[in-house]
């Protein structure tokens, strides 16, 4: 998933750790010499018809695909690349004159001091005026993550400033229900991989009932992502399912966000059902 916060492959990005002092040095990283920007796309509250929060996703400078710009980070600059991500996804939201939560993808493993590597991102906030409360941080794990003792500092470091954290990608990958019982975010972010075809595919539509009855026992929000038709949203709704993201409600837009009065009045119709 190509997002704000780095979603990517290969060895030569997988930090293990290293001394604060180091993750300053590394921060101070030029990266410039990487130009991109960020799309938004909105995750949609279905039953109250109304658009809940934005990700943001790394762009291109001209709205090239996110892999033309992450193919070009590396060990030297990825630290300095998650923290200009931060930086301008909450500098665009903020003149764009977001006011729902934005949702940032980071990858953890390119953090190496939570209250040190979250300072651009708090001093983004207080420039700007966006509010650091409304900022949710999605766990991107692409990549194993051996230390989760360092994945909870993270994210108790994120909370006590007033975060929310998502896991991201919930079904592929590394992510598990051990996993989430470890972790115990706010969010849980389905792959497409479950919500893609769950209205032809009685298996997938049994496994999303069950989910949302299991997020509603552990208090924690369900998003389903890759939602791409109608009959998609009709199933899911059917489940109880209340929050989605997809193409059958909007695209990423570059450098903008889709309001509400810019979606389909028969988008919001299907929603409410």
């Amino acid at each position: 998933m190509a997002t704000a916060g780095l979603s990517f492959d290969g060895p030569e990005l997988r930090a293990t750790g290293a001394p604060s002092n180091m993750s300053c040095k590394a921060c101070r990283v030029p990266a410039k010499s990487l130009p991109f920007s960020m799309a938004f796309q909105p995750i949609i509250d279905v039953q109250l018809r109304r658009i809940d929060s934005y990700e943001a996703l790394v762009r291109g400078p001209a709205g090239e695909p996110a892999a033309s710009v992450l193919s070009q980070v590396n060990s030297r600059n990825l630290y300095a690349f998650d923290q200009a991500c931060r930086v301008r996804a909450i500098e665009l939201a903020a003149r764009l004159g977001v006011t729902t939560r934005l949702n940032i993808n980071f990858l953890p493993n390119a953090v190496y001091e939570p209250r040190a590597c979250i300072r651009a991102t708090l001093e983004a906030a207080a420039r700007t005026g966006f509010d650091p409360r409304r900022l949710t941080f999605e766990i991107v794990e692409s990549e194993a993550i051996a230390d989760t003792e360092h994945l909870l500092s993270i994210m108790a470091e994120y909370r006590r400033q007033g975060f929310s954290v998502a896991l991201d990608d919930f079904g592929i990958g590394f992510s598990s229900l051990s996993r989430l019982a470890d972790l115990r975010p706010d969010v849980v972010k389905l792959d497409r991989a479950l919500t893609s075809n769950c209205d032809r595919d009685t298996v997938r539509l049994a496994i999303a009932r069950n989910l949302i009855a299991l997020a509603k026992d552990i208090d924690v929000k369900l998003v389903f992502e890759g939602v791409e038709r109608a009959s998609e949203v009709d199933a899911l709704r059917s489940c109880g399912a209340r929050f989605m993201q997809g193409y059958y409600f909007a695209k990423p837009a570059f450098e903008r966000i889709e309001r509400e009065q810019d979606v389909s009045p028969s988008v919001w119709h299907r929603a409410a059902g």
